[in-house]
């Protein structure tokens, strides 16, 4: 099999060297692609060209983000006919003993996705700052539900793994250029019904600063994973098919919204006139809000237990 490495690049000139000669004599081609990188990330790579003849070299004219750059090494793995395309950051924070590993699962047909999990190593996840820890736990949470890729862990995880057949099947155009790649990437491949299977790693940090900052992953991913959480439903359970599922959703939810307006409305009511409701007007909104939350819950149990497996 043909694989590709691509590395996209942006202030990585501390680490990109070593990064570069760590690669395994496995990797047929190492696509670099340069994102308008102000340090010496571009000397360094044309020097390491006179020697490692795997490196292909790209140059953006203008920053594009870690998505644009990811785009550009995915149009150039397949233009070199790679049978399966790898992710690496350029900030040494991926440790290359684990490729094998990765691509595996592709290989043994058991996978089209593979992605690592730094999870499953607590000693090793000890190292990982507590507030990054805990923003990775609560981030995953809403990949998943936006994904529908309940089986996996750590989303947010860049060094992944694709078979380059899948990767010929997504939509580049619905995939998010800057921060918001790795998740949107999911997002695709759940359309394309891949099957991605989670790679133990040990969480590795070093002097390496990230780019992105807190606020902007707070008050920007929340929205745009809110917004392909209602896509993929409406797709998924009211166009591209109609099951059980769809119907806990179409009574589901009216009920519940029905039963909350309704106590609500009713609260204030006989609040402000200081008169004690009906037993029937706390009964009925009670009834409404349970069985709707029953068929909601019934929903999600469908949803979490039947993403692509095959």
């Amino acid at each position: 099999m043909i694989v590709s490495v691509i590395i996209p690049c942006y202030n990585v000139a501390r680490h990109i060297e070593e990064v570069i000669g760590n690669l395994p004599s496995g990797i047929d081609y190492i696509i670099t692609v340069n994102d308008c990188s102000p340090d010496e990330t571009e000397t360094i790579i044309h020097r390491l060209l006179q020697t490692e003849k795997r490196i292909i070299y790209i140059k953006h004219e203008f920053n594009q983000g870690v998505g644009g750059a990811m785009l550009t090494g995915f149009k150039k793995s397949i233009e070199l006919n790679s049978d399966i395309t790898i992710k690496m950051d350029g900030d040494n924070q991926m440790d290359s003993f684990y490729i094998p590993a990765l691509i595996k699962p592709l290989i043994d047909n058991k996978a089209d996705f593979t992605k690592g999990n730094r999870f499953r190593d607590f000693r090793a996840l000890k190292e990982m700052p507590l507030t990054r820890r805990i923003g990775n736990l609560g981030l995953s949470f809403l990949i998943k539900g936006a994904s529908g890729y309940w089986n996996i862990f750590d989303p947010s995880n860049g060094f992944v793994a694709i078979k380059n057949e899948t990767l010929q099947n997504l939509n580049f155009q619905r995939i998010h250029k800057r921060y918001f790649f790795e998740s949107s990437l999911l997002i695709e491949l759940y359309y394309a019904n891949a099957v991605i299977e989670d790679v133990s790693m040990k969480a590795r940090y070093g002097d390496e600063i990230s780019g992105l900052s807190r606020t902007k992953t707070l008050f920007e991913f929340p929205p745009k994973l809110f917004i392909a959480f209602l896509r993929r439903i409406i797709l998924r359970y009211f166009l591209y098919e109609f099951n059980i599922a769809s119907l806990f959703i179409l009574f589901g939810f009216p009920l519940f919204m029905i039963g909350i307006v309704y106590g609500v409305v009713n609260y204030i009511k006989y609040a402000s006139s200081h008169i004690p409701a009906p037993t029937g007007t706390v009964v009925i909104p009670t009834l409404l809000i349970t069985l709707g939350f029953q068929l909601l819950l019934s929903a999600a149990n469908y949803d979490i237990n039947n993403y692509p497996k095959k």
